[in-house]
């Protein structure tokens, strides 16, 4: 299989090639996009009830790809100090952006499973 060999910037990190693989390297995978939309149907969410809407996705895989999520700037999450803890995640104003942006390719979908019937 070939590889990408992107080119790197001057601090030594990979430069993107073109906005699909911006795009890619932060939806990249099966369940970030399924994060997206649960965040996008139910905004402020805590961890368990993602989990509900996400079935079958690992406690490990979601707060992993939350953390980045975070980090890539996408997901807010909100700590509150009450007993018992309480930490809520909603999508921020780019991750409503990127949501709106992937409304195309679920169309897409949709109309593909249509097709298949």
């Amino acid at each position: 299989m070939a590889t990408l060999n992107r080119p790197t910037g001057p601090d030594g990190r990979d430069e993107h090639i073109c906005g699909i693989d911006t795009a890619m390297e932060i939806i990249g995978g099966k369940w970030k996009v399924l994060i997206l939309w649960a965040l996008h149907q139910h905004p402020h969410r805590r961890f368990g009830e993602l989990r509900r809407l996400l079935p079958g996705i690992t406690e490990k895989v979601l707060t992993s790809h939350l953390r980045e999520m975070e980090s890539d700037g996408i997901v807010h999450r909100a700590s509150y100090d009450e007993v018992p803890p309480r930490v809520e995640y909603a999508l921020t104003a780019d991750g409503v952006r990127l949501n709106e942006a992937l409304g195309p390719l679920a169309e897409w979908g949709r109309g593909r499973v249509e097709e298949r019937r």
